[in-house]
């Protein structure tokens, strides 16, 4: 496998690991500096230059895209994407995840446990988002924060005020999100490489500091994550469309909390704390996926004329329920089922004998025009009503 390392910084802890793990495995490999790469695009011939030249093919590259450079970083692994690369994260999942209002989104209309989390611009609107957060103390971030730095803890109704309205004047997009008192400063944070999580660990802060961070003195100690952990690390890098993640979760009363889903995590911490062999994961990962490429289903399901792909729930009174795939008629309506979830459980590809029950959720591809005739009426979903804000006077002590 020749093999591209997207970095910026090739003497960096996590771009040398992966380059001396893909040596290793017998790969040819080398590193690029991500902003001196050329795009050139032309009709069914996108093209890349580095340093003014045109660079030979590669099977895969990695991208180690720091915040600072998003936007051309990701541009750059779109273009090798065009080209045929695969691309072990996507430019569209590295964006995803690295906007944290976008991913708290896309996170928030599945049932995974996420900090509840409110963004405001309106200055009449503050006081409401932190009252939907149950009041201070709250946790205040900077939508371009990384590494810890831009998370502020305000611990009264007035100071995270004071803070949103400082911040907004100065053109800072901000986050408030709920504070979780239970996890008392410590963190999660498990890799995850393809559909497993390959290593975890827990950060706990130190003195009064309230970040977990490694890069703010945060400690660390192996940990041994249970199923509603790993499933929900997995399952959240899935939502964003990333191979590779590090996700971070705080250990609430009601389990797993995501915080945040980071595209590039870095090796240092997590391989120390461990002792696994993570580069040596994603290079292994690599070499299985490289057959496969990356394929938008969306853009490829365009291409045949009246075909899509859904996902329905099977409804009480539903002529489905209580029915096998093979007596449902499913296929006979040119419908496959790819995926049933039930509960926690994901039964893919499903065998015709598998009987479809109330409650599960169905991935199906075929004619558009039999699914619509399978699935239920959309039904407007119930918004949960909230206590309005209490008003606070100047007495206030919270």
């Amino acid at each position: 496998m020749k093999l591209a390392i997207l970095s910026r910084g090739p003497k960096l802890y996590s771009t040398r690991r992966l380059r001396e793990a893909a040596i290793q495995r017998g790969h040819k490999v080398k590193v690029f500096d991500t902003l001196k790469f050329g795009l050139y695009l032309r009709q069914g011939e996108p093209d890349l230059t580095y340093r003014g030249k045109h660079i030979s093919d590669y099977d895969a590259i990695v991208p180690r895209i720091g915040n600072s450079v998003t936007f051309f970083g990701s541009a750059v692994v779109r273009q090798f994407e065009q080209m045929g690369v695969y691309c072990l994260n996507t430019a569209d999942s590295i964006l995803a995840s690295r906007d944290k209002l976008s991913s708290m989104q896309a996170l928030s209309r599945h049932d995974i446990g996420i900090a509840e989390t409110a963004f405001v611009r309106n200055q009449n609107d503050i006081l409401q988002g932190i009252q939907e957060m149950g009041g201070a103390p709250v946790v205040i971030k900077l939508l371009s924060g990384t590494q810890g730095v831009g998370v502020i803890l305000a611990e009264s109704n007035k100071v995270a005020e004071a803070i949103i309205e400082t911040l907004s004047s100065v053109q800072q997009n901000v986050l408030v999100q709920k504070f979780v008192s239970e996890s008392k400063g410590r963190d999660i944070r498990a890799f995850v490489v393809g559909d497993r999580v390959v290593a975890a660990m827990r950060r706990s802060a130190v003195g009064q500091e309230f970040r977990s961070n490694v890069h703010r003195g945060g400690r660390t100690e192996v940990v041994e994550l249970d199923e509603a952990y790993e499933r929900t690390a997995v399952r959240a890098a899935h939502i964003l469309g990333l191979k590779v993640a590090g996700v971070d979760m705080l250990e609430g009363k009601d389990g797993p909390v995501i915080m945040e889903v980071n595209s590039s995590p870095g090796l240092e911490g997590i391989e120390g704390a461990t002792g696994i062999d993570i580069a040596g994961e994603i290079v292994s990962f690599t070499e299985e996926q490289l057959k496969f490429g990356n394929m938008n289903v969306r853009e490829r399901l365009t291409l045949t004329r009246g075909y899509t792909i859904s996902e329905f729930s099977i409804t009480p009174g539903a002529s489905l329920a209580g029915q096998t795939i093979l007596s449902s008629g499913l296929r006979e309506h040119d419908i496959i089922v790819l995926r049933i979830t039930r509960g926690g459980e994901q039964i893919a590809n499903p065998d015709k004998n598998r009987e479809l029950m109330v409650g599960d959720t169905l991935l199906c591809y075929g004619s558009q025009v039999a699914l619509s005739s399978f699935m239920p009426d959309r039904v407007r979903k119930r918004r949960r009503k909230r206590k309005a804000p209490q008003k606070l006077d100047d007495h206030d002590p919270s």
